[in-house]
């Protein structure tokens, strides 16, 4: 099994992560689409079996690695200008994960497991603010 990891662009915090996901989900089902969250990828994982054996994708929020969210399907697919492009199927849970500093990269990156950080267990992100957190994460004390 293998992870992958991406930049989270444009978020600001976990919480900003999930009212996205939340809010796409309910927009595909106003207009009748399944639901399921969709993000779309310009290459395709060439790893993908071992991807599917419970593989997540780990998200970097402002310079740390803050949570994931487990990987259902990847779907490689030509947009309508003739590019290769890969939909990645995530579950649309969001796992809070020990937060880890990363810095930036573009595109996905593969994540042995060995370097995945662990979950975060209920109650142990504490009452720190998240801001707090990120910098505790980014002199390496999380």
């Amino acid at each position: 099994m293998v992870h992958l990891i991406k930049l989270c662009v444009g978020v600001e915090s976990i919480a900003d992560l999930q009212r996205w996901v939340t809010f796409r989900l309910e927009q595909k089902a106003r207009q009748g689409l399944a639901r399921e969250q969709v993000h779309t990828t310009r290459m395709t994982p060439r790893r993908t079996d071992e991807l599917l054996e419970g593989g997540s994708l780990y998200w970097v929020i402002k310079g740390a690695i803050q949570c994931r969210q487990r990987l259902l399907d990847i779907r490689p697919f030509v947009d309508e200008e003739g590019v290769s492009r890969c939909q990645l199927v995530l579950e649309p849970i969001i796992e809070p994960v020990v937060p880890r500093p990363r810095k930036p990269f573009q595109g996905w990156r593969y994540l042995d497991l060995k370097d995945a950080p662990p979950d975060l267990k209920a109650g142990e992100d504490g009452d720190l603010p998240q801001e707090l957190q990120q910098e505790l994460a980014s002199l390496g004390l999380l």
